[in-house]
């Protein structure tokens, strides 16, 4: 016995609205507890080891860190190693030259921190052209 004879069947509906606001209340969260991280570094331009020819160009500053920690800026030794004096002796070994191109020649022995002290020392001084020098094997 069917006592729903003249009622005819209701389709379900799918209401699309709410899970559409759920959606984008999950992108929100998840674009405000992103975090984006910033690195900050230097531009280091590492020479190759295999060149032949030395290309000394007229916008080089020269500077060697020897094995014992004493640094030398176009062959001048500096009083002390700190990184505001390495900077100063950079300023005026750069004189008016615009973007000068600081080579570090260190030695295989000279201590990491030396290094990086010449590194931060040019790039507070305003010189971000950094190179390396390196020897050719044989």
């Amino acid at each position: 016995m069917n006592f729903q004879r003249g009622r005819g069947r209701e389709e379900p509906e799918i209401n699309l609205i709410p899970m559409i606001d759920v959606l984008l209340v999950i992108i929100i969260f998840l674009m405000l507890t992103t975090t984006y991280s910033k690195f900050s570094g230097l531009e280091i331009n590492l020479p190759t080891a295999e060149s032949s020819q030395e290309n000394k160009q007229p916008n080089e500053i020269d500077v060697a860190v020897t094995a014992g920690g004493q640094i030398l800026v176009n062959k001048v030794p500096l009083a002390t190693t700190d990184v505001a004096a390495i900077s100063v002796a950079l300023q005026q070994a750069a004189g008016n030259r615009a973007e000068p191109v600081i080579v570090i020649n260190a030695d295989a022995k000279a201590t990491h921190q030396s290094v990086v002290d010449v590194m931060q020392a040019a790039q507070s001084a305003g010189y971000p052209h950094i190179s390396f020098a390196t020897q050719s094997a044989q």
